[in-house]
Parts: C-alpha cells; structure tokens; sequence
C-alpha cells in the first residue's frame, strides 16, 4: 500500500521532506482489531512535535496521522462491533492496558501503557491502518469524510479542554491561537453557552478576523490586554508567550488550560517574564491536558452532529504531506488540513 512514512526526527526549519512516499506491506488485523480502507487523514500540529521531536520518541519508522476517517475493510478474530463496510474514525489514542486506575475510570489518557496513533502505532497517512475495534468511533451521518478528520483531534481535545476550563453559561473565555482546535472550541462553546463571550488572541491578522467572523466578541494579538479579564482561558498554541500573557488577562479564580503535548524551546527564555502579582496570584490556576480519553470522542460526536459544527478544511494528496506540514509549521491556518487518501 501507499504511505507516507517517517524514518528520522528531524528539524522542519531546515528539512521540507521529513516524509518519504513509500509502499509498505498492507497490514493484517490481529484478534479484537479492524482494518480500516482510509479515505482521509487530519493532519495535525502534533505531527510537527513528532517529527522534531517533542513528544516521547515514536517508534521508526512510523507511518504518521490519527484523524482518520474510512470505512472497515476486514474484521480481525473476537470482533463484533462493526461490520465491514462501516464509516469509522480513529483518534490519537490508539490503545491502552484496559486494567489501571485511569482505565478503570474512563481516563485512559493517563495510562502509564497509552499508545498513540501514528507515534507508537502506524496511523492514517497511508491507504490502510489497524486499530483495536474499541477505539475505533462510528462517525455521524451528517459529516463529509472531510469535515469529520479534525473532529477526531483538534475536535475532541477542544472539547475535553473545555470540560477542564469549568466555563459555564455567562463566563467569559479567552483562545490563545485559532487554527484547527481554536475554531471548532469556539463553535461549541457558542452553542453550549450563548451567553458566555468568547475573546480571541491569535498572532495573525486573518485568524483574528476569521474568529470575528465566527463570532468572537474581540480579536487581539497574542500579547494584547483583553478588555476584560477572563474567567477561563484555553491554549492552543506551540509555545510559551501565549501562556505568560494569557495569565495576567486571567480573573482572580481565573483557570488557564493548556492544550499542548509539548511546547517548542524557541521562546522559552520568554518565561523569565514570569511574575508572581501579575500572573499567578489571586488564586490563578493552570491546568494541562493530557491527550484524549475515549469518553471525550464518544461524547463529542453526537454533539458535533447536533449544532452542527462544521469544520472548515483545506484537502491535499496523500503524496503533498509535506507541503501540508510546511504550511502548518509557517503558521496562519484558516480552519484544519486533510489529506486525501482514498
């Protein structure tokens, strides 16, 4: 089959083709798994922190992507949940032991055994992927392959971290940064909570205008005031200014949620600017995410479907990968990338 695969880390700011176009063997589903013909695949800000190597080391070579979409093509031994032929999607966590306290209580995302699609096992940038059939998600009728792809990642991560942010109807929330998550997090929080204003800072001026567009109250760049102070904040961004400037527009009580699995060392001496009244004072919190639990795709779905929230999505071949990775690594997104498989 055809993929995109990645043999080394490497730094984007240098090397353009971190991917190489390959065939590979076609993989078998074991017992409990399903293949999967895949048709798209999100591509996501986590596959840049993969490659340059801010996530924990993936296997090599690894096949990339856990937004994918297709359709069962084979059932493994000891499956019943889908049937050949049934529209599913897959998301970053790929499997976990099942046996632990955090599995045990529906937070499979901190399993000490969490695998991830396309870092420890081979993901969607490629024609056909494996995956345990109980982390694989039926996909509402009402979704395009497309518009589904960004649901998986930047969809259920921004609705777990607006679970964690505690926002509730008449609040007001604050986005640092407004590509893929960014925009999908807005749209449901204007339909969860009408009332609560949304302020956006974003660093570019078409994504500031594009959270305008969608609703946003306010739009600054990623070092203005806010004109009021916030009673949540998500971050979504790849580095450390967004964090220090989104605390000091934090009420008192105030919860700052930070989305990222890594953030990049470029501006980290930025953190010097770091200071106690202004920042973390007053009772401030700061909360990670950590990944996705399968609760939080399963719950987001059927919530997407009913507002509906529609992704905006660019599509490019399977084989322009990199030109897609480039684009995502310059930064000044307007929605998600897909690519497009089969």
């Amino acid at each position: 089959m055809k993929a995109m695969v990645l043999h080394e880390i490497t730094d984007l700011n240098t090397d353009t083709e971190p991917l190489r176009f390959e065939e590979i063997p076609e993989p078998k589903p074991e017992s409990g798994e399903i293949l999967v013909k895949v048709t798209v695949c999100g591509v996501c800000h986590t596959e840049l922190d993969e490659i340059e190597g801010r996530t924990p080391p993936p296997k090599l070579p690894v096949v990339p992507g856990h937004q994918v979409v297709g359709r069962v093509a084979e059932t493994g031994p000891d499956t019943d949940r889908y049937d050949v032929g049934d529209q599913v999607g897959i998301a970053w966590i790929y499997s976990s032991c099942g046996q632990c306290e955090y599995c045990r209580s529906g937070n499979e995302n901190l399993c000490p055994e969490f695998e991830a699609t396309g870092r420890d096992a081979d993901g969607g940038y490629a024609e056909y992927m494996a995956v345990p059939e109980e982390f694989a998600y039926p996909i509402p009728d009402v979704y395009s392959d497309a518009e589904a792809a960004p649901l998986l990642c930047a969809g259920a991560i921004g609705y777990r971290s607006l679970r964690l942010s505690k926002i509730s109807d008449g609040k007001t929330l604050g986005l640092t940064g407004f590509g893929a998550s960014g925009h999908l997090v807005l749209k449901m929080t204007r339909h969860r909570f009408p009332e609560t204003g949304i302020y956006v800072f974003a660093r570019n001026p078409d994504e500031r205008e594009f959270a305008r567009e969608l609703g946003a109250v306010w739009a600054g760049g990623t070092d203005a005031e806010s004109p009021v102070n916030l009673h949540g904040i998500i971050d979504t961004t790849p580095a450390w200014k967004p964090v220090v400037e989104a605390l000091k527009n934090l009420r008192p009580g105030g919860r700052l949620v930070v989305n990222a699995i890594r953030k990049e060392d470029a501006d980290q001496d930025y953190l010097q600017n770091l200071d106690w009244p202004t920042h973390l004072w007053m009772e401030k919190e700061l909360k990670s995410v950590a990944n996705v639990a399968r609760r939080d795709v399963e719950e987001f779905l059927p919530l997407a479907a009913e507002i509906p929230v529609k992704p905006d999505v660019r599509e490019y071949p399977l084989e322009e990968a990199n030109t897609a990775l480039a684009e995502l690594k310059r930064g000044g997104i307007r929605g998600a990338k897909v690519l497009r498989i089969g």
